[in-house]
């Protein structure tokens, strides 16, 4: 059976950058094991499944797979997945389209916003299904050290310390001094698997991130690194971003209000991408948080499987 495919850049305006996803759809009807197994095929960080919604109200079901296992959550899959699902069903003559949908995922229904413009590059972004949550571990700073092959004096920079944070999925933060540490240093997975906890059953992912940006609107520098999930370096990992708004308003004692922050990440690979992170406080505590960035279509066709 025919399925057919399409592969969107997410993350950025323009082809060839930000972090690619392919999106299948028509996929219901495969196993578990065959999406795993298109997963690793198409090597990707995500690849993304869409079936038809539990609820007929809903735009779809994802299911969400990485090379090397299945998430209940993750961003570029939810910003592609949206804008190409809208593409798809409004067709290559649609005109500006600004809508709310709900696409189902393993973590729940999650709340997207689209929006398309004639001639343009389509923009998603979505509502966390989760608040961001700080999961408390003892931690071998030495030895993460040793692993992003940088000094121990280079993990941390003012309220920011090395923790665990997670909005669906759990994430190591490891804030760095500056840009310079950040782009310098090198992630050895051998000291990393020594090093790194076992988080929620599965070794930790490493996001490693300093303030500032070579953008000039960034506020945040970035690179995650997973070797359980198959991914030796994302170019953008929105589950990520999530978590990190946790961080954020942990060390950085966000007072109340609305608090837009651009990450960027992927620089060092050639894939810059920039992630649009919303945090809302309320009492304190985060009330809210949108995540959401572009996603532009840079190849389609047929599956034979």
């Amino acid at each position: 059976m025919a399925r057919r495919y399409a592969i969107y850049d997410v993350f950025t305006e323009s082809k060839l950058a930000g972090n690619p996803l392919a999106v299948i759809f028509d996929a219901d009807g495969l196993s578990d094991q065959a999406m795993q197994a298109l997963a690793r095929e198409m090597n990707l960080s995500e690849t993304v499944f869409v079936q038809q919604a539990d609820n007929p109200a809903h735009a779809a079901r994802l299911r969400i797979f990485t090379p090397g296992k299945e998430l209940p959550f993750a961003g570029h899959p939810t910003v592609g997945s949206a804008v190409a699902l809208t593409e798809l069903e409004r067709g290559p003559d649609a005109g500006d389209v600004d809508l709310v949908c709900m696409i189902e995922e393993k973590i729940g229904p999650v709340r997207c916003a689209v929006r398309l413009r004639k001639g343009g590059v389509g923009f998603a972004e979505f509502d966390l299904p989760r608040k961001p949550a700080r999961i408390d571990l003892s931690l071998d700073i030495e030895g993460l050290a040793n692993a992003l092959s940088v000094k121990t004096g280079d993990l941390g920079f003012e309220n920011h310390m090395a923790s665990i944070w997670s909005a669906g999925v759990p994430f190591l933060m490891l804030p760095l001094r500056n840009i310079a540490a950040v782009q310098n240093m090198e992630f050895d997975v051998t000291l990393w698997e020594k090093a790194a906890p076992f988080v929620e059953g599965s070794l930790a992912s490493a996001y490693v991130y300093c303030r500032g940006g070579t953008h000039h609107q960034a506020k945040f520098h970035a690179r995650m690194f997973s070797p359980d999930m198959g991914i030796a370096e994302d170019p953008a990992t929105g589950a990520a971003v999530a978590a990190l708004a946790g961080a954020i308003r942990h060390f950085d004692g966000l007072p109340d209000g609305h608090h837009p922050i651009l990450v960027e990440q992927g620089v060092e690979m050639g894939r810059a991408s920039y992630i649009n992170l919303h945090i809302e406080v309320k009492d304190s505590d985060i009330g809210r948080v949108r995540i959401g960035g572009h996603a532009v279509k840079v190849a389609e066709g047929s599956l034979l499987v």
